[in-house]
């Protein structure tokens, strides 16, 4: 079933509303949907290079709106929030709430949170996650737009810059890349938070 979606999805970059698709698939990817905006927005950017900008900012905003009712059926619709999670095969406890409802494990979620946000971990289920324990909603949707907007826009620009070569690599090598690249960031944010409190 998921390579049927995800095939489908590679062919909705050639139909005439890509783009309000691309913003239907960004949307709903970040809350409950299992295929990435990423599959479309390569062919998207091929097809159309010099609206490779434009395809990202598509991506980029509606994930982000996304994750915002993401958030919402974990801080509202609890029931929903299992139903998804066991639709990924994952189990919910209760005690997942208490482990992160504190200070410490507050800390701990905006790195997992940033982490998801930037490579293939299943977001829906961090930004659902984020809803159940009530994490921050300011420093939730700057997290949003930071990470999304880093992997949506590295992806767009590494495809208007090498096309057709970039979607084979990014099969190989995207996982490693957005991870080492997640990673410097956390550090950089790191140590900026630390220098900041210092």
């Amino acid at each position: 079933m998921i390579k049927n979606l995800y095939d489908k999805c590679v062919s909705w970059a050639g139909y005439r509303y890509a783009k309000q698709i691309l913003a239907i698939e960004a949307f709903i990817e970040s809350s409950f949907f299992p295929i990435p905006p990423d599959v479309m927005i390569v062919p998207m950017v091929i097809s159309k290079k010099n609206e490779f900008i434009r395809i990202a900012l598509i991506a980029t905003i509606f994930s982000v709106l996304g994750a915002l009712f993401g958030y919402y059926i974990g801080y509202s619709l609890n029931e929903v929030a299992i139903k998804i999670f066991e639709f990924y095969g994952y189990e919910y406890s209760d005690t997942f709430k208490e482990k992160f409802s504190t200070r410490g494990g507050f800390t701990a979620w905006l790195g997992i949170l940033f982490t998801a946000g930037f490579t293939p971990l299943p977001f829906k289920l961090l930004t659902i996650s984020s809803g159940i324990i009530h994490y921050n909603l300011i420093t939730f949707i700057s997290i949003c737009i930071i990470t999304r907007g880093l992997r949506f826009f590295l992806v767009a620009y590494l495809t208007h810059k090498f096309g057709q070569k970039i979607g084979p690599f990014l099969e190989k090598q995207g996982t490693k890349l957005s991870i080492i690249i997640a990673g410097i960031v956390i550090l950089l944010a790191m140590a900026i938070y630390f220098l900041s409190f210092k």
